[in-house]
């Protein structure tokens, strides 16, 4: 407890600057990644992360020093020409994207291992600390990388706020934005190009290895919580945000402790919780769904049945009471299910139990009525508008019956040009 006062109370100028730099770098690979994620080029911040690696060599051996301004051009430099490579490869021959990221991420890395070990034998490199940017030291972050990864996150947050709508067409639509004279090749350059910078911005504080997680991860699980872009990119930034504090803290509580992959390990925890929780496309809002589902057909498929029940013995009263056989005669249910279903039904006010009959109340007969209506007009739907076979009719109704809404019944009565004619001379 003591430890984490001591951390948030930010009296290690150290702390402070090492969250803050966390703050910045998250929130600018959160923001631009967002939008590599939904142009579903997730990989290819893979390729860029390993490429920056030669970049940073070049740029220590030109500087002489771990100059991070140098580091972060020649970081830039090369990372971008990892993504220009990939797409001459994708373009201009056979190989396809994952293959072409493969291949440009091995050369890359190479490479930059093949320069970082020329410089720790011949150029002092163990002193400059290249090394740590294989997996980062968020630790070595001070005032003067605070300030460059301050002015990188507002550039980027800038030219999202002024190219957004750019960005969203090009992102979900390149060929409408083609279309409608938007200059899709600068814009796909502009998100390349701050992709690449965010990533470079990282480096020290994730490393080379594990940057592309940054880039990807925040946003693919806020994908999951909602479908309208703004709050995607405000909870993709929350999530990076947390998971680089969260990274920070372990990092200064546990001496020895590296802050990047705690970061990555926040990350796929909230990834993790989002993939089970999330509202509509979390595991267990689907389970619970299919369940509600299944409860409703089985009611209806009940209600139905005493309807056919009627029919066929063509009186229009439903308020009989039939005993379990009865309605087994017409549909062959589970017993148990079809329990379950009854107790529901009772419960919502649709059935009532006499002894062992059951009956139907006047909201079910209406329900009743409605299912049976409701599956009517999709087999006649399907019999008027379609080649289905007519021995398929019925099993098709019986699909596609519960699902159909209001909006849906009106449209379908206006199609079979029955618009307000009485249940009981349809």
């Amino acid at each position: 407890m003591n430890t984490f006062l001591d951390f948030i109370s930010f009296r290690d100028p150290n702390v402070i600057y090492v969250v803050l730099g966390m703050l910045f770098v998250n929130t600018s690979s959160a923001l631009i990644g967002t939008f590599a994620f939904l142009r579903k080029r997730a990989l290819i911040g893979d390729a860029i992360a390993h490429s920056l690696l030669p970049g940073l060599c070049l740029g220590f051996l030109v500087a002489g020093e771990k100059n991070l301004i140098f580091l972060l051009i020649g970081a830039f430099v090369t990372g971008w020409l990892s993504t220009f490579a990939v797409d001459i490869i994708v373009n201009r021959t056979k190989v396809k994207q994952d293959a072409a990221i493969g291949i440009v991420l091995s050369t890359f890395f190479a490479l930059g291992i093949v320069l970082l070990t020329y410089i720790q034998q011949n150029a002092g490199g163990e002193q400059a600390g290249l090394d740590h940017f294989l997996f980062g030291q968020a630790a070595a972050i001070n005032r003067s990388d605070v300030w460059v990864f301050g002015v990188i996150v507002v550039l980027i947050i800038a030219v999202v706020g002024i190219f957004y709508r750019s960005f969203v067409v090009v992102c979900f639509n390149p060929d409408f934005a083609r279309s409608v004279g938007l200059p899709v090749r600068t814009i796909e350059f502009l998100i390349t190009s701050m992709t690449v910078l965010a990533i470079a911005s990282g480096i020290q504080a994730l490393g080379v290895i594990l940057m592309s997680a940054l880039i990807i991860t925040p946003g693919a699980a806020a994908r999951l919580w909602s479908h309208r872009l703004p709050r995607i990119l405000l909870l993709a930034v929350i999530f990076s945000v947390v998971s680089g504090i969260g990274g920070a803290y372990v990092s200064y509580a546990k001496a020895g402790m590296p802050t990047g992959p705690w970061v990555v390990m926040f990350l796929s925890i909230i990834v993790f919780l989002s993939i089970m929780l999330a509202p509509n496309r979390g595991i267990v809002s689907r389970i619970s769904r299919a369940r509600r589902n299944e409860r409703k057909i089985l009611q209806e498929n009940i209600l139905k049945a005493y309807y056919q029940y009627h029919e066929k013995k063509q009186t229009k009263k439903l308020d009989q009471l039939l005993t379990i056989d009865q309605i087994l005669s017409i549909r062959n249910f589970d017993t148990s299910d079809l329990m379950k279903g009854i107790k529901k039904l009772k419960r919502e006010g649709f059935m009532l139990q006499e002894g062992t009959t059951y009956a139907l109340t006047t909201p079910g007969q209406k329900e009743s009525k409605r299912v049976a209506r409701l599956h009517r007009l999709w087999e006649q739907y399907l019999l008027k508008r379609t080649q289905i076979d007519t021995d398929h009719v019925h099993s098709g109704a019986e699909a596609i019956e519960h699902i159909i809404t209001p909006e849906l019944e009106k449209e379908l009565e206006k199609e079979l040009g029955i618009e307000g004619i009485p249940d009981e001379d349809y």
